[in-house]
């Protein structure tokens, strides 16, 4: 059994390494940017090597990244999608240059076009995520089932 919370990159992305190692988790869960922006400050190489240094320094083999809050894959409204695509794109290329395994986010919402339309837009945001080189799995979180979205149930 893995033992992890979700913790802060306030300072530097390699804190949170040690904030997890701190209170005792052998993983743990980060944003590697504000959660509620479009923006993100690219991450540069001092703070990556530190990362990965830490990481294998204190023996974190598994480490997951929470997609932003603002993107929304399964809307076929402009140009929110089209942010959401590159928002996705971009976690999945800052988690492989990290050596994160895993990258989880939320479905989205439909917004009224339909479970269909918000299926196809999703899995056309995932192909296009799948067409960059990486070894990250991208992990799909289910929702409560609130009006509109996606992956509340199979």
């Amino acid at each position: 059994m893995k033992f992890g919370v979700h913790v802060s990159i306030t300072g530097s992305i390699d804190l949170a390494i040690d904030r997890a190692s701190t209170i005792g988790c052998d993983t743990f869960q980060i944003f590697t940017r504000s959660s509620r922006s479009w923006a993100a400050k690219p991450l540069d190489e001092k703070s990556i090597q530190l990362f990965k240094d830490k990481k294998e320094e204190k023996k974190f083999s598994e480490i997951v990244v929470h997609m932003p809050y603002l993107p929304n894959l399964a809307s076929s409204e402009e140009p929110t999608y089209g942010k959401s695509v590159e928002t996705l794109v971009s976690e999945v290329q800052r988690c492989d240059s990290l050596d994160v395994q895993y990258l989880v986010l939320h479905l989205g919402s439909h917004k009224g076009a339909g479970l269909k339309k918000g299926q196809e837009q999703l899995l056309g945001a995932l192909e296009k995520a799948l067409q960059v080189e990486h070894s990250v799995m991208i992990l799909l979180e289910n929702s409560a089932g609130t009006k509109n979205s996606i992956g509340s149930d199979f």
